[in-house]
């Protein structure tokens, strides 16, 4: 019998031209795909950082004189090289350096504490790490206890030119305290490290498809923080996908003008790893670093200089910007695919951002065990659906009982995803996997979703952020695109609270845009709105809700306060 899966209903939603499946063999490996673009688009700016542009051909030539450094510390094939910076121009030479040495890149949290940081560098054995001044008191407090013998350091005027390096860098220090003190005898700075570089040889490796290229830390938001290991062919592949699934909109950006992406989510995420920088690298595309995307006046300041055409971000920043006095500052008529994911977008949100650019979020759906992009509404949608789209080219996802079992159309149950995108597993940890992977191959998501006939999916939450109301399951983010209708509501989230009657109750944490908003009128509009064990019982008012740095709100800290 063929299965829903098996038969791909989704491809008849799938725009003319994007193929059904994509050929992730066309490279043998990242850097491949890195140096054909290099070769190609030479000449062309591939970053754009605080007013000082990085060409294709300076990327190129920095990130070979940083890989020959590398390997002249001794460090051989499959050793692992953090990096712990924001959004620098040194994180991009920085990854295509570690590639091009054979070496695997460690992404990790710039605002990452002690704890954390010492966890994932013991974690994933990274021998270096090259880290932005600002954080490395951080590192000092850890390093002893953890495998790094190399520390190359970066400061955020490194690339900006002498003169104008050199006052950005005493604002950070001087001015605005950013750098806390620290002692790192034997780091080595970024521009001696690729001085050096120049000076060394670089020895070639031997790379295939099936090499490790990336280990992505999941985020912690559900336990403990695995490494996702991310081969080469895994993120060529979602690259490669997205790439054909971007296409039918931004083939419509003029011939004559390079195409511009938006990069305000940090590097260290995958989304942002994968669909700002490497695609953008890929199609030879313009990237504007945003190195702090929580400072919503100096990204509209940034953004009013440039003329850009795609915009990935995550519900809160489109959600924050698009509330901000200073939006009308920015020609946004330029954009043609603004992507949605890491968490979901509201339709609130939706319906304000299409008001105000004219371009529809276009929401996705991914995991940093999927490289990440799993699935994604057609790039030439003019409305928002409330969905995660279809999957991508090549891709096959289905929604799974308790037992492993399909469930029916409509019916609700775990998202699970095969495709060239999924990881090899987890780092050193075989019992995650066999916990997270199918006999036949599937990637268990922990997510609960739907799928309809015409092969869309949506989500209707995380297994475990499920509130069970009297029997009843109440998904959070069914409450909180109600809410975040109200007038007045600038953001809120649901969480689970223990309750004597009926085991679980709902609790609503509101951040408000209204400061006349009352608790009264939340009740009101819920109870026109929701069914009787879908509302919430507690209600609490704050001026911001946790979040993690990438935006995704923090249910958990909710939950524990």
């Amino acid at each position: 019998m063929l299965t829903a899966t098996d038969q791909r209903p989704w491809l008849s939603a799938y725009p003319e031209g994007v193929p059904a499946d994509i050929d992730a063999s066309r490279f043998p490996s990242l850097v491949h795909l890195m140096e054909e673009s290099f070769r190609q688009y030479g000449n062309r700016t591939a970053y754009s950082f605080m007013g000082k542009d990085v060409s294709y051909g300076e990327t190129d030539s920095l990130s070979q004189a940083f890989a020959a450094y590398l390997q002249s510390l001794g460090l051989v094939k499959g050793d692992r090289v953090a990096i712990m910076m924001p959004n620098v121009p040194q994180y991009p030479v920085a990854v295509a350096g570690i590639l091009r040495a054979g070496l695997v890149v460690v992404n990790v949290n710039p605002l990452y504490t002690a704890r954390e940081l010492e966890h994932q560098l013991k974690d994933s054995g990274a021998k270096a790490i090259v880290i932005i001044e600002n954080f490395a008191h951080t590192l000092e407090q850890c390093i002893a206890a953890t495998p790094v013998k190399h520390v190359v350091l970066a400061a955020m005027g490194d690339r900006l030119g002498l003169l104008k390096g050199a006052l950005v860098n005493y604002v950070v220090r001087n001015v605005k305290k950013m750098v806390p003190a620290f002692n790192l005898p034997q780091a080595v700075r970024f521009n001696d490290a690729i001085a050096r570089g120049t000076r060394a040889t670089l020895r070639r490796p031997e790379l295939s498809p099936d090499d490790m290229a990336v280990l992505q830390y999941t985020g912690g938001t559900t336990g403990v923080s695995k490494g996702a290991v991310l081969l080469h062919r895994n993120i060529i592949a979602n690259v490669l996908q997205s790439e054909a699934w971007n296409d039918p909109c931004m083939k419509l950006v003029p011939a004559d003008e390079q195409p511009t992406s938006v990069c305000a989510l940090p590097l260290y995420h995958i989304f942002a790893f994968t669909v700002n920088m490497m695609l953008s690298l890929r199609v030879g595309g313009k990237t504007i670093l945003i190195p702090n995307p929580r400072d919503l006046p100096a990204v509209l300041k940034e953004l009013s200089k440039h003329r850009f055409h795609s915009f990935p971000a995550v519900n809160t920043l489109f959600n924050g910007l698009a509330n901000h006095p200073d939006f009308n500052l920015v020609d946004w008529s330029h954009l043609k695919v603004s992507v949605g994911g890491g968490m979901a977008v509201q339709s609130a949100v939706a319906k304000l951002w299409l008001d105000r650019t004219g371009c529809p979020i276009c929401e996705g759906y991914g995991l940093s065990e999927t490289s990440p992009s799993a699935s994604c509404n057609p790039t030439n949608s003019k409305s928002f659906t409330g969905t995660i789209g279809v999957p991508l080219p090549g891709t096959r996802m289905k929604c799974l009982d308790d037992d492993g079992n399909e469930v029916p159309l409509g019916e609700p149950g775990e998202i699970a995803i095969q495709g060239p995108q999924v990881m090899a597993g987890y780092w050193q940890r075989p019992d995650e996997t066999a916990k997270v992977m199918t006999a036949d191959g599937y990637f268990k998501t922990g997510d609960v979703g739907v799928m309809d006939e015409r092969g869309y999916f949506k989500i209707v939450d995380r297994k475990k952020d499920m509130v069970l109301v009297s029997g009843f399951n109440v998904y959070p983010n069914e409450v909180e695109d109600v809410v975040a209708q109200l007038a007045g509501v600038m953001e809120c989230a649901v969480v689970g609270v223990p309750d004597d009657k009926t085991g679980e109750a709902v609790k609503l944490v509101i951040v408000k845009k209204d400061p006349a908003l009352t608790e009264a009128q939340v009740r009101d509009y819920c109870r026109t709105n929701l069914t009787g064990y879908k509302q919430p019982r507690v209600i609490e008012f704050r001026t911001e809700l946790p979040k993690t740095p990438v935006g995704k709100i923090l249910r958990r800290e909710l939950r524990d306060k």
